[in-house]
């Protein structure tokens, strides 16, 4: 049988745990206020994307991570920066001027190459841009039905709260550039980050698809998404526009130079156009497992990787595909290329370096 002091000793201790949990519930940081901690063990952890910022690459990932490296990814320095969201993607138009975006509709904003960052939007603020400007739309067009759904949209992303992840993200220069994310979530800055203008109005995607990718080609800007979604900018429309394939699996990216696009996703799937994505041959991967980053390489070559950590490599005039074999494969999220001809990939193991072949 269990004495007093047993008694004593049991309530003490469930005391002492509601009063710890108490205070740990005090303690609680939304995670886009938190800044991300500083661990020597980064490099090593999820990272999801990657860019060029001059001749430094600079990647990103969970828990609010940025790395970066000025020696071809050989030695890695962690960024400051003031959340702890994952982040998803990253884009630098110019050697010092860069974005990032990720979890709870996240967007960072860097002006030295990405050492140090700070918030510029989230989630706890998107849907009032969109109250704000579709309701001024709603007012002065009263009879156009879609601005009162927008305004609808907007209010169901406040009452929801911060937790609509932004996907990547797309900058021209330093003031033009574009975040997007799931269910039709794209917003538009003129100003370098300093504004945002929703744009779910200008995109033919009525079934409200997400956004999984935003990528120029040099002379065409697309956007990739779920369940064969491809849309084209249409300066002339100014809007993203429709583009058909004959795929309706989900897209994870875009890449190509002018002249040229290609499109991949799920299960190995692979689409060329050579005519402004009027037409789309599809290409053979000779792979069944998804297709998650890609890049164009120094030589013209399209170089693409799977979530198995495959690489394909493009040969001729970019028609075939051929599987390169790895020695120690991985999956890979984000690729590029450094200014040395290294090739530099990050995935759910951190950052490696790729023999270029």
């Amino acid at each position: 049988m269990c004495s007093y002091k047993n008694y004593l000793q049991l309530a003490l201790g469930v005391l002492l745990a509601m009063l710890q949990g108490l205070s740990h519930a005090s303690a609680y940081v939304d995670v886009l206020d938190l800044p991300a901690r500083v661990s020597a063990l980064a490099v090593n952890s999820p990272l999801s994307g990657m860019a060029r910022a001059g001749d430094r690459l600079v990647a990103v990932g969970q828990r609010g991570h940025i790395l970066y490296s000025d020696d071809a990814g050989k030695h890695w320095q962690q960024a400051a920066v003031p959340v702890s969201a994952d982040l998803n993607a990253v884009s630098f138009p110019s050697a010092t001027q860069g974005w990032a975006v990720g979890g709870d509709g996240v967007v960072l904003h860097s002006s030295d190459a990405g050492a140090t960052w700070r918030k510029q939007l989230d989630g706890r603020e998107i849907g009032a841009l969109l109250v704000k400007h579709y309701g001024a739309l709603a007012s002065a067009e009263p009879g156009d039905e879609q601005w009162p759904l927008l305004v609808a949209e907007g209010e169901r992303l406040m009452a929801q709260g911060a937790d609509k992840p932004l996907l990547d993200v797309w900058f021209a220069n330093d003031r033009l550039g574009y975040v997007v994310g799931v269910f039709n979530l794209i917003l538009r800055t003129e100003d370098g980050g300093q504004s945002w203008i929703p744009f779910q109005d200008r995109t033919d995607n009525p079934q409200g698809f997400h956004l999984n990718a935003i990528a120029s080609t040099g002379d065409a800007l697309y956007i990739a998404g779920e369940q064969g979604l491809l849309l084209k900018w249409d300066d002339t429309r100014q809007r993203f526009a429709a583009v058909q394939t004959p795929y309706q699996g989900s897209f994870f990216g875009v890449l190509g130079k002018p002249g040229e696009a290609l499109v991949y996703g799920l299960r190995g799937n692979v689409l060329r156009s050579t005519d402004g994505g009027l037409s789309w041959t599809p290409l053979d991967s000779g792979l069944r497992v998804s297709i998650t980053a890609g890049l164009v390489d120094g030589r013209g070559n399209y170089r693409l990787f799977t979530q198995g950590g495959q690489m394909l490599v493009s040969q001729g005039a970019g028609t075939q595909l051929h599987l390169v074999q790895q020695r120690a494969p991985t999956p890979v999220t984000g690729a590029t290329q450094s200014a040395d001809g290294a090739l530099v990939v990050v995935g759910s193991r951190g950052a490696r370096t790729l023999s270029v072949e």
